[in-house]
């Protein structure tokens, strides 16, 4: 997996989500395989092609969606439910009772539609991120 670095990445920088006043968050942002060895993550790929549908990152301690993204061309095939699924599982399989989602605000309703329940705003905390996002709680159980 360490070698879909730079795919993941790519995914990331082009997202479509993250255009116009949210692009400058993805602009350097990278995966690279030293966070794909640190951390949980899991990628979802067409069999056919090899292509990256999408991706998320668990984190253990404290337990979080680190990232989860889709790609553009893979929107509205459910792939995200998918990931969000498998997302459960392991956090169930690894103990936790929850996940904390500090979302990005246009995705909020995707978190919720899978029943993630809103805690909490997690304020702008400029330069890095400009804007207040939605904390939510995606329940395991």
């Amino acid at each position: 997996m360490v070698r879909d670095a730079d795919r993941l990445t790519r995914l990331v920088r082009t997202s479509r989500a993250y255009e116009g006043p949210y692009a400058p968050m993805v602009a350097g942002y990278r995966v690279g395989p030293d966070y794909i060895e640190a951390h949980r993550v899991f990628v979802a790929t067409d069999d056919a092609t090899g292509q990256v549908l999408g991706f998320y990152a668990l984190l253990l301690d404290p337990p979080e969606l680190d990232l989860m993204f889709v790609a553009d061309a893979a929107q509205g095939l459910g792939i995200g439910r998918l990931l969000a699924a498998h997302l459960r599982e392991e956090a169930r399989g690894a103990g936790l009772t929850g996940v904390r989602i500090v979302s990005h605000p246009p995705a909020e309703g995707f978190y919720r539609s899978i029943g993630a329940e809103p805690v909490g705003t997690v304020r702008a905390n400029p330069p890095a991120v400009m804007w207040d996002r939605p904390e939510l709680l995606l329940r395991t159980g």
